[in-house]
């Protein structure tokens, strides 16, 4: 048995004449190139975390303090100022129109609200 009989076919168009390049699986036949750890079974089968980032980069976890980093408007009400500190968020498993954070704004009562227009609070 070759070296090129024990790798998977392309993935693609199906075709066994796959070779390496470098940490890659080549197909001479569509051009397609995939990573051969794509193949392999892993004992994770759940999907990573989405790690949710802050305005300015920062991680952000649940329970986390944030602030307001720039003047948001509200429907039906006053809007929320830059600098408005938000206590114990909770990030949201499955975001709600881009809205990826859940959390109790004062002066505005339960909201959602975007990481992009908050700040990790030091």
């Amino acid at each position: 048995m070759t070296e090129t009989d024990a790798l998977p076919p392309c993935p693609a168009c199906a075709e066994e004449y796959a070779y390496e390049d470098g940490a890659l699986l080549v197909c001479p036949m569509c051009g397609h190139e995939w990573s051969p750890a794509a193949d392999e079974p892993s004992e994770q089968a759940e999907p990573a975390a989405a790690v949710v980032k802050d305005a300015v980069g920062n991680p952000l976890a649940d329970g986390d303090d944030v602030t307001i980093a720039k003047d948001l408007k509200v429907k039906g009400g006053a809007g929320i100022k830059a600098g408005t500190k938000v206590r114990g968020i909770r990030l949201l498993e499955s975001p709600v129109d881009g809205h990826d954070i859940a959390a109790k704004v004062p002066g505005a009562g339960q909201m959602y609200l975007k990481s992009s227009v908050v700040k990790k609070a030091t």
